[in-house]
Formats: structure tokens, sequence, C-alpha cells
């Protein structure tokens, strides 16, 4: 088994210091940024090199959130799509992942501290960038970045702490509220947008921000407006206010992939629908989920058996409901599964989507178990702990098949490698949350002709002849699996806190947001811990 920075020393950087925690017995080391102590007074010198800070700042964005731990777990593995069970002694781990799909997660846990930590270390990263007098576009991207994490930290926690540059380890941070953080985020990008670009698709230009993407961002935060003001209400203005984002983005050029599979989305490749992208690896997106015996040529080691999709997740997807071979009847979001007599080296035998069943090397021979029986995925996993190392339907959105040879340039404006782009604003997201707005607002008819526009798009996927709350949700699920949103999903449906397979503990609305991390608690005396924690 393989886990990425699951448990690591926790160590307190200058600016995790300063955006956090601030802690007064502890000595802030220098940054990039130059903040220093003469009497007790701090001054803030603007970073000599914005632009690079800048670019700094994206790839550590990317790679937090490439991780299969910490931000991705808090939006997937805690919802019903995906369970990483014990396997034997593997993926034990102290019981981490288990209490995220129990939901019996407390202020200690690693990943709620290492994402509160990690997401505010980016907003006063951006702030730094803002505040040291960088161009006009320098600081629209900067504040772009900055509200797409502290969007995460308002989402995942309610509260927000704020620190100003200016500000040394001595001030306590401010804490914005729920609705304190969304009109700051509103207005970062508000303001972002008079000076960042506008494009339609293009890979040479969707790896950073753009109106379009700052367009998207805004149409999360109205369409989640409900949750975030709490008043469970949501206002026919704020739909209109995601109706027009999403237009605004169509306007440019983006439209659901009518001619490419689904899941050509996800390569290298241009298409219609990506909104904004970064050079993140996703090798735990490919080997998370599968098994040890199913490898690549530069991944002989194969996967790393972990995280498995429900049996009802699954039965959400059209076709027959224990197998997921060609002719199965499946719709084309759900994959398929290679048998012997179609695997082969262009697939290295790996299927797509939602592996069940026998799987077969790309030479349509049987692959076999580490205990030399069949690798036969089962539907159902029985417990939490105690499975064998078959059970459970795998998922995957991004091949090991890597058809693009990695030179090493990174200079090159497309991408080298299969491995080295994830997605995370895409437009059938904003498509779907369209016409969530319609429907939100008695437009049930016209809500249902785009979600079916957007299935006619996608193989073997017939038209619905009706749409509610359920089914809504239920598109959304299956058009975006494992793409970070569905924790925000079920939130907003009031499905988070519902029963699944191998969940007791439901029906406690606290479980909406995480804990406030207790170390923040500790070191800062103005967070107030959520309820129920």
């Amino acid at each position: 088994m393989k886990i990425k920075t699951l448990i690591k020393p926790f160590t307190l950087s200058a600016f995790i210091m300063v955006a956090m925690v601030s802690c007064t017995d502890l000595e802030i080391d220098e940054t990039d940024s130059i903040i220093s102590e003469d009497t007790g007074d701090f001054t803030f010198t603007p970073l000599a090199d914005p632009a690079s800070s800048l670019s700094d700042l994206y790839n550590k964005v990317g790679g937090d959130f490439q991780g299969q731990d910490n931000i991705y777990a808090l939006n997937e593995v805690t919802t019903d799509e995906l369970l990483v069970p014990t396997r034997g002694t593997d993926w034990g781990d102290n019981g981490v992942w288990r209490q995220l799909h129990t939901h019996t997660w407390n202020a200690a846990h690693i990943f709620v501290l290492n994402s509160w930590n990690t997401l505010n270390q980016n907003v006063f990263r951006a702030t730094e960038i803002i505040e040291s007098n960088p161009s006009a576009a320098i600081v629209a991207e900067a504040k772009f970045l900055r509200a797409y994490n502290m969007f995460f930290v308002m989402d995942f926690y309610g509260s927000v702490p704020f620190r100003e540059v200016t500000e040394g380890p001595k001030v306590n941070p401010r804490v914005l509220s729920r609705v304190e953080a969304y009109e700051f985020v509103m207005q970062d990008l508000t303001e972002a947008m008079a000076d960042l670009p506008s494009t339609g698709p293009d890979l040479t230009k969707t790896v950073k921000a753009t109106k379009e993407a700052a367009q998207f961002l805004k149409a999360k935060l109205h369409l989640n407006a409900a949750i975030y003001n709490g008043t469970g209400t949501f206002d026919p203005a704020d739909m209109d206010a995601v109706i027009a984002a999403v237009d605004a983005i169509t306007a440019s050029g983006f439209a659901v992939e009518s001619t490419r599979s689904y899941f050509e989305i996800f390569e290298p490749t241009e298409d219609t629908e990506t909104i904004f992208f970064l050079r993140s690896e996703v090798a735990a997106r490919i080997w998370n989920s599968l098994h040890y015996s199913q490898n690549a040529p530069d991944n002989t080691g194969g996967g790393w058996n972990g995280f498995s999709t429900l049996a009802e997740f699954y039965d959400k997807f059209e076709g027959d409901p224990n197998t997921n071979f060609a002719g199965d009847g499946q719709e084309e979001r759900r994959g398929i599964v290679w048998d012997n007599t179609n695997a082969n080296d262009l697939n290295l035998g790996i299927g797509y989507g939602f592996l069940i069943g026998q799987q077969y090397n790309a030479d349509g021979t049987m692959l076999k178990n580490r205990q030399g029986g069949p690798l036969s995925f089962t539907k159902e996993i029985p417990a939490l702990v105690g499975n064998t190392e078959i059970q459970g339907i795998r998922l995957l959105k991004y091949h090991p098949y890597d058809p693009i040879p990695d030179t090493g340039d990174d200079t090159s404006p497309l991408i080298e490698s299969f491995r080295r782009h994830q997605i995370f604003f895409r437009y059938a997201d904003a498509y779907l949350m369209k016409a969530e707005a319609m429907f939100r607002k008695g437009q049930t008819a016209e809500a249902l002709t785009m979600v079916n526009n957007l299935r006619a798009n996608r193989d073997n996927t017939p038209a619905l002849t009706s749409l509610d709350a359920t089914s809504l949700l239920d598109e959304r699920a299956r058009e975006l699996f494992i793409e970070t949103w569905r924790r925000n999903d079920l939130v907003r449906f009031d499905q988070f806190t519902a029963p699944w397979s191998l969940k007791e503990v439901t029906g406690d609305p606290n479980k909406n947001l995480f804990p406030i991390p207790e170390i923040a608690l500790l070191s800062n005396p103005n967070l107030v811990q959520n309820p129920g924690y």
C-alpha cells in the first residue's frame, strides 16, 4: 500500500505561523518575503519577484489538491462515492479513512488539520503577492487563487482566520464569519475579473486563472449561498447570478463535449470542457484504486489497492447491475471493463470508470490476486475492516496509459504527460449548475431539457422522463464522480448526513462542517469551535 503524506511532522513555517497559528512563543523564520522583528514591531517588505511567487503558488495549489489525502479526502472519502476499506493490515492507518466514511472524525483528525494549514497558508501567500505592488494582471491571478483557497476554508470550516501581511505573530488573526468570508471571496473574484484574460477552450490559457474560471467559482458561490448564509433558502437572485455566470462561460466558447468520448475529456488534449486545470500529478487518482497486479510500464509495482466505491453509488448508473463488460448496456460514463477478447496494449488491459468483476492483462490473460486466485472485484464490501484485497468496485477516470512521453520540458505550453493534467473546473459542472439554478427557480421543464441535452452527448445514456431534487443530484454524481465536488453537492441537497452503507452515524447536521483543529483554537483565541465538536 502507498499513501501520500498521511502522517508527517507538523512543522511551522513562517507563513503557517503568520497565516494561522499566531503563537506568541515561537520564533518566526524568514521566508521569501521579509517580516522582521525590531523592538517588537514587524515590517513587511514586498516580495522581490511577485511573478515568480505567483508561479510557485500555482505549483503549490496544484500539489495540495493532487493527493489522495487531506483536501481530496475531505471532499470525497467523506461521501458515498469513495470508501477506503481496511484489507488485512492494508489501509488501516489508525482508522483515519474509516472515520471519514462513518463521520466520526474529531478536531484532532490529521486530514482536518493538514487541510486547514494548507488552505490558510495559500491564502496568506496570495495576500503577500497582492500586497507586493505587482502588475494588475498578477494581482488578479493572486486574488483568484486566494478566493479559490478561501472558498474551501469557508466550505469546510465555516470560520476563516485572516491576517494582513503587516501584522506580526503577536496579533491574533481576525476571524471572518462564513458570511464575511463569502463576501470576501466574492469581492476578490469581482475585482480580479477586470484584469483576468478571457479565453475559450485552449490548453495554453486555461492552465491559469481566467475570467471564465472566476465566473465558474462565482457560480459555485451563488449556488451554495443558502448554505453559506445559513438561511437554507435558495434566493432567485442567486440563481439568476448562477445562470448569468454560466452564460458568460458559454459565450466564450465552452460547451459540453460532443465529439470526443467522455473519458477522453481527461486526456491532456484539447476539448471544449476544460475551464481550469493545473499541471498536477494525477498518479493518486490512478493508483490508489487499482490492484497491485494492475500496472503500467512506468509503474510496474502496480496499484495501491485502496479506494473503492459503494454498490449503491454504482447502481446510480444505467446498465447491468452486476457487470461492466462491453455489451452490458451500461451508459458511457459508467465506463467499461475489457475482457479477454478486447484487452490490448493500448489500454494495458485496464478499463475505464467502474471496474467490477474479472480483470485482464493486456494480452487477455486473467489477472490474479496475490493469493493466486482470480482478480475479480466484488460489488459489495461487507465491512469496514477484515476485507480481502478483491472486495469493492474500483474507480478510474484518469487512465494509466500515457500516450504522450514526458520529456521534462516544463517550458512547453502544452501538457507533455497524461499524468500532469488535473482538471479543476469543467464545463459540464457549470452546465449542471445552471440546470440546478433553473430547477430551484421552478423552471423544471427547462432544467430537464438541459440535463437531457448533456445526457445526449454521453453515449448510451437515455433521456430522463422527469426531474426532481434526487435525480438532479444523481445526475451530478454520474457526471462528476471523483472530481472533488461530491461533499459540496451532498451538503447543498441536505444529504451529507443521510445514511449509506457502512455508515452508522447519521442525521447530525453539525457534521456539515468540519471542526476547527485543536492547535488552531489553542493558538488563536478569536476562533470558536464549531457546534458539536
